[in-house]
């Protein structure tokens, strides 16, 4: 499985069965890798509706025809606006042609940018090709992201950002928690008050977990092994 980071907690994940996109926040993003025209994805999954990961969702969809996964309440705003959509909600499991999204907690509020309730924010266990990637979404540090763990998490998306989420520190804590073979930084540098130094967070994690730990800029790539 390729990932490609596009800025703040977006990326696409190329799989054999097609192109998933998570978190498409890409106008207005200062850091996007690129625009939401240059994007054809199969599947559009959905840790929650802030306009930071909602962002360029209904376009997108509109324009490739691309399923939207999230919560039942994001499902069902999305089939409001006449998109191809498919609602789920925490601990729930579906098989779609590109893979395996599970749902998973995450400690974080929930709603549109035009203040419609959209159900619990989620993190998402995506399984394809043989490996499987945690997008934590927005979310505190929580103990289960044990049991998180237990599922084999190859690669995880952890924000380091702060102030919204939990910072490095507790990001470290998260990995220590997930055991993943490799951890990726997100969700933070986009605006002022999410500067960090992803440098720093990569030697505090790689030494005090053991796990590897890619810092990608917008744009670049890694491959997902098992």
């Amino acid at each position: 499985m390729k990932l490609t980071y596009l800025g703040h907690s977006a990326v696409i994940l190329e799989t054999e069965g097609g192109k998933v996109l998570i978190d498409p926040f890409l106008t207005g993003n200062p850091r996007a890798a690129l625009s939401a025209d240059d994007l054809d994805p199969d599947l559009i999954v959905l840790t929650h509706a802030h306009g930071d990961h909602w962002g360029d969702t209904e376009s997108i969809a509109r324009r490739t025809g691309a399923t939207v996964v999230g919560s039942a309440e994001m499902a069902g705003y999305a089939a409001a606006r006449g998109l191809k959509s498919h609602g789920m909600n925490v601990g729930g499991r579906h098989s779609f042609p590109q893979g395996n999204v599970r749902y998973t907690p995450a400690l974080h509020s929930n709603s549109f940018p035009d203040g419609t309730y959209a159900g619990m924010a989620m993190g998402v266990v995506f399984e394809a090709d043989g490996v499987s990637v945690y997008h934590a979404g927005d979310t505190a540090l929580f103990s289960d992201m044990s049991r998180i763990g237990d599922y084999g998490i190859d690669l995880a998306l952890l924000p380091i950002g702060d102030n919204y989420t939990m910072g490095p520190e507790e990001a470290v804590e998260a990995t220590l928690l997930l055991r993943p073979k490799v951890v990726v930084p997100v969700h933070y540098a986009t605006f002022p008050v999410l500067l960090q130094d992803a440098s720093s967070f990569k030697a505090s994690v790689e030494s005090r977990a053991g796990v590897t730990c890619h810092v990608l800029e917008p744009g670049e790539s890694t491959i997902v092994q098992g």
